[in-house]
Parts: structure tokens; C-alpha cells; sequence
């Protein structure tokens, strides 16, 4: 069953491609606002990995029968999707991996190790996702770079005017997310990138949070890495995507080693193979692929620019109802600045913290499905001043009405602290 075009997003139609909110929790509907963490999935995503497995399973690249050759199809198509959803100039330049941390981790290990030395710096920003700031934190280490990171300002936005103490640095990596997991920020990245690459850096750009919610063009974007997680954006787990400046890709080493990504094994020394097969060592993750590229049509189905505006008026929504709580914290800049996510903490009416755990406990007896903690981004909450927060994150399938549900449950959280 394919879904149909909609001018406008209309979540009570799509939450019926959702077996998951065909349960009860608690004798309730399921809410379900922790879409930063991992989106479900559709029909029609579950339905072509069952296909595949069906019809068209065998090894890809490697069998010369007629099954293997209709896997390899089903595989590189799944690319060339993943190519026109980000504008790629080549599919090649492609690169499935198992998740964006180990994109990003791929990218710090074969590039950084290359091309970092003592005194050389490796920025990242406070906002970091752990998956951008700890593997350059380590390659840094490793290879006696220095590394720094982009402060936020009180508003949860980069202060880019700090970039003024760099000047004169020997700066060669630039990593910075997209939108950020914990507060939804969305960053100037064409601008950041601009000034690294007028130093002669690398831009390393974390979109997971990003490429489910917004259209993105990796041309105009102006980075030479962006990584991809698959399963935040209707696709399987266990499958992302690294797409980076062919130029750079060529030049560096690989991150695995292995079956399929060779070109000669000889006694003493081997050559690698072409893109992506460089970097794509061992079985691919085929079926994955196959999901990854059904949900890439879902999306385009339901309509990038639908899903943007429809999680921004949720967002909005959100934000005036939280704000309306007293005792409720919001954390990050105003919705004109912030995807579809909410970061708060909840005290009760006397001024005492509820734990996050704690509030996320009581809501999820309402069936309401939130994260709490440190959301990978610990650097970030201590410039904060806290140890966690609650994060409620919204998605395609999210409706008004469930906003007002999240206010009405913060509040019951309260009294049952009182």
C-alpha cells in the first residue's frame, strides 16, 4: 500500500502506516515523543525488507546468478535513492555503514589519523552529539593535535563570534551536527563552513538529527562529510550512510579491512578497491539497505517541506504549553530556531527538581514515551548546569492534541511530588 501525496502533513492518516500505535500502554493510546532516539517504522518499510528477504536474498557483488545479481540491483538502488535524497553528485561517493557514529568514527580514523599532527586543532561544538565530539577528542589525542570546541550562548545557539580566538590556528577539522539531538538548535553550518574551509579545513557535518525532518543538500551545504543515521528516519537499525567529497575519499585510507573492499591481495602488500567498495568491507547490510531506501520513499511521499512545517507548529505548540507550567524549564532557543525538539525540567509548586527519570516514569503511566538523561551530550549539560534533562521529540506521526496531553501529564507529575 503506498501512501498518498498530501498537500498538507495529516498525521491521524499516517499514524495507520504504524503497526506500533495499533497497541494500548496502560490502557492508553501510546504517545510517543522520542523520535530523536529512533523513529518507528512504516508498513511500507517492513513490508519491502520482507520482500527482499522473500524474493531477492543472496550476497551482493559476488555471485554471477541470477539471484545475487537482483540483490546487488536491490542494493545499489537503495543507493542511488540515497544519492538523489541528499543531491550527491555520485552515487559512489555514497558509503553505507551500520549508523552516523560509525560514519563519523570512519571519517575522524581515515582522515584523522593522516592528516592530524602536533599543532594542528580539531574543533567541535558544545552542542556535540558524543558520536561528533569523542572520536576527534581521541584522533586528537592520538596524534598530538590540539582539541577545542565551539561554545553555545545562553540561548542554546552557537556563539560564532568566538571563533575570533582560532584565528591564526592551524585548524583542519570543523565538526559540527546539523540540528542538535538535545535542543533541537539548528545551525548555520554554511556559514561555519565557509570560514573553515577559507583555513583549509574539513567540514564534518552530523545531520541524523537532521535528514529525517528537512530537506538537505549536501551541494549547498557546503561540507565535504555528512553523516546518516537510517533508523531516525523510517528506516531499519543497524543501517546509515556516509556521503563525502569523492577527492577526500580517494585519498584516504581505509577504516576496515576485509572481504569485498580489495582490489589485489598480494604476499606482502594490498591495493583497495574502488568507491564505495573502499570502505565497504564484508557482507553489506542488504535488507537494511532495501528498508533504508522504502523509507527514503516514504518520506519523499509524505513531503520533506510537510514534515518540517508540520513538526514546527508542534514545536510551537510545545513550547507555550510547557512555558505556561510554572516550575517547567526549557532549555534552547525559540522555535524559529529549533527543529522539532524540546528539552525541560519539571519542579514541583515548592521549588524542588523532579529527577528526569523520575517525570519520565510518570508519564510513561499515561503512555506517553519521552527521553531522559544526558542525551550524549554531556559537554552540553554541563554548560547547562544540569545533569539531564527531559526531552520530548516530535515526528510525522505526532498530533496536536498529543502536545497537550505531554503539558497535562508534566502538571500531574508535580502534584504527585508535591
Amino acid at each position: 500500500m503506498a501512501v498518498k501525496l498530501r498537500r498538507a502533513l495529516d498525521p491521524f492518516s499516517l499514524r495507520r502506516d504504524f503497526p506500533i500505535f495499533e497497541q494500548r500502554f496502560h490502557g492508553k493510546p501510546l504517545v510517543y515523543l522520542d523520535s530523536a532516539a529512533s523513529a518507528q517504522k512504516p508498513r511500507q518499510v517492513l513490508d519491502a525488507m520482507t520482500h527482499f528477504y522473500e524474493t531477492s536474498y543472496a550476497n551482493v557483488h559476488r555471485g554471477v546468478y541470477e539471484l545475487g545479481e537482483r540483490a546487488t540491483e536491490a542494493l545499489e538502488g537503495a543507493r542511488e535513492k540515497v544519492r538523489a535524497f541528499v543531491n550527491a553528485p555520485k552515487a559512489r561517493e555514497i558509503i553505507f555503514v551500520r549508523n552516523a557514529t560509525e560514519a563519523l568514527n570512519l571519517v575522524a580514523y581515515s582522515f584523522g589519523l593522516d592528516n592530524l599532527g602536533p599543532g594542528d586543532l580539531v574543533l567541535a561544538t558544545e552542542l556535540e552529539h558524543h558520536s561528533n565530539f569523542v572520536p576527534w577528542q581521541a584522533i586528537a589525542r592520538r596524534t598530538g593535535a590540539d582539541f577545542a570546541f565551539i561554545p553555545v550562548d545562553d540561548g542554546g545557539e552557537l556563539a560564532l563570534d568566538s571563533l575570533e580566538r582560532f584565528e591564526g590556528r592551524s585548524v583542519k577539522v570543523v565538526a559540527v551536527g546539523l540540528v542538535s539531538n538535545a535542543l533541537g538548535t539548528v545551525n548555520d553550518v554554511a556559514r561555519l563552513a565557509e570560514w573553515a574551509h577559507a583555513r583549509g579545513a574539513i567540514v564534518v557535518v552530523d545531520a541524523a538529527q537532521a535528514a529525517p525532518h528537512r530537506r538537505i543538500d549536501v551541494q549547498t551545504l557546503c561540507a565535504d562529510f555528512v553523516a546518516v543515521s537510517g533508523h531516525k528516519m523510517c528506516g531499519p537499525s543497524g543501517i546509515g550512510f556516509l556521503w563525502g567529497n569523492s577527492e577526500l575519499l580517494h585519498s584516504m585510507s581505509p577504516f576496515l579491512y576485509g572481504g569485498h573492499m580489495i582490489r589485489h591481495v598480494g604476499d606482502q602488500e594490498t591495493t583497495w578497491g574502488e568507491l564505495p567498495a573502499k570502505f565497504e568491507a564484508g557482507t553489506s547490510p542488504m535488507a537494511e539497505a532495501v528498508g533504508l531506501g522504502a523509507a527514503i520513499d516514504y518520506l519523499n511521499e509524505v513531503g520533506l517541506d510537510a514534515i518540517e512545517a508540520h513538526e514546527h507548529m508542534l514545536v510551537s505548540h510545545a513550547l507555550e504549553q510547557l512555558g505556561e507550567i510554572p516550575g517547567v524549564t526549557v532549555y534552547g532557543p525559540p522555535a524559529d530556531s529549533r527543529a522539532g525538539i524540546v528539552s525541560f525540567n519539571v519542579a514541583t509548586a515548592s521549588g524542588a527538581p523532579i529527577h528526569p527519570h523520575d517525570v519520565a516514569q510518570i508519564l510513561d503511566l499515561d503512555a506517553i514515551a519521552i527521553r531522559a538523561g544526558h542525551h550524549c551530550c554531556q559537554p552540553l549539560m554541563r554548560r547547562l548546569g544540569v545533569l539531564a534533562t527531559n526531552r520530548a521529540s516530535f515526528y510525522l506521526y505526532n498530533e496536536r492534541a498529543e502536545v497537550d496531553r505531554l503539558a497535562d501529564s508534566v502538571r500531574r507529575a508535580q502534584e504527585t511530588f508535591a
